[in-house]
Formats: C-alpha cells, structure tokens, sequence
C-alpha cells in the first residue's frame, strides 16, 4: 500500500495486474447478471469506473460532473473500484488536498489528483471545501502572492509551489486565497483545484 500527499511513486508489479484483471472480470460478470434490476437513476458500474461525463453534466447525486473537491481527513483510501471489495491503490495522507470529481456511483466518487492518477473514494471522505495547489506542476521556484487582484499591487507573501490553500473568492484571472495565516491574491492560472474562467464567491 502506498501513501501519499502529493507525489507518489507509481509501483506495478506483474501480481497486482493480475489481480486487477481478475477483479475486472468479476465485476464485469457481476453486471452482466444484475444489469437488468438496477435501480432509477444509479449508475452501471462498469460504465461509470471507465467513462466519466461529459463536462457540464450532472451526477446521481444531483451535483455538477466534473467539479473540484477537498479530502476531509488526513487518510483516504483511494480503490480501484467503487467498494470496499475492491483493492486499495493508494492511501491520500493530507487533509485540505484538491481532487476532482469526475464521476459518480452510488456513494463512491471517481476522482482525479493533480498528478492525472484517478480512483474510486466513499464520499464521506470528501468535502464540499474548496482548496488549492500553487503550481504542482512547477518543481522550483516561488509565486508572489498579492494583496490585490493585479500583479502591481504589493507582494503579501512568496508561496513555495505545491502549497495548498483555501479559497476565498475567485473573479475569473485571480483568487484570493489564504495560506498559513495569510491572505492575498493570485493568478488563477497557478492554481490547481479551480477551474480557468471559474467564478467563486
């Protein structure tokens, strides 16, 4: 089992990929048997692990698919499937993170982390909360964070890349965010855990 707060090695092994195929093909079978006594409005399972909707859809649970998310505790299990019978991939190790949502199945969400690496999460474990990196993609460096929405006004605090933040209000370019006890703005194209263009007050 592997834990993580934002970087994580990516370890595959030729056992584990047998047993995910195993798990695969069982669940497959599992649908194909019940398919037909699924209930209004949920899901099919095999459906939902590999084909999230389309931007600007809805899920079951009546909330926009995708959207930006927060871990609400310091351990998550991250599960190749949407159960606890399936195999845990990775354990997320840092409460606050962004995550994206990026589809639903009963009370699992599928979600994305900044690195691109998807899985299966129960949704108790995640929080309405908006939160975001500075710049995960970025492995030097500093960001000037400003205490107005404009690149004249002056340097509040530098954030190192990777921090994360709350977020308090976004316009669009800029959002203001506070990060251990500061509070101040910066461009929205450094963040990960906001959408380009988002609007948040």
């Amino acid at each position: 089992m592997r834990f993580r707060g934002i970087g994580r090695t990516r370890m595959r092994t030729v056992a584990l990929a047998m047993v995910a195929m195993a798990i695969v093909a069982a669940v497959a079978t599992a649908l194909l048997s019940s398919r037909n006594t699924a209930t209004a409005g949920s899901d099919d399972l095999q459906t939902a692990a590999v084909t999230p909707l389309p931007t600007g859809n809805t899920g079951p649970s009546g909330l926009p698919l995708p959207r930006f998310v927060s871990l609400k505790t310091d351990r998550v299990n991250v599960r190749r499937g949407p159960s606890t019978a399936h195999q845990v991939s990775w354990v997320f190790a840092r409460k606050g993170l962004p995550v994206e949502i990026i589809a639903e199945y009963d009370h699992w969400r599928r979600v994305r982390d900044s690195e691109g690496e998807e899985g299966w999460v129960y949704h108790s474990l995640l929080t309405g909360r908006r939160t975001a990196l500075v710049a995960p993609w970025r492995r030097d460096g500093a960001l000037e964070l400003h205490s107005e929405p404009n690149d004249r006004s002056a340097t509040v605090a530098r954030l190192e890349t990777g921090v994360v933040g709350d977020v308090v209000d976004c316009t669009g370019e800029w959002c203001e965010i506070t990060v251990s006890g500061y509070d101040g703005w910066i461009e929205q194209t450094m963040l990960w855990g906001v959408y380009p263009g988002e609007r948040i007050d």
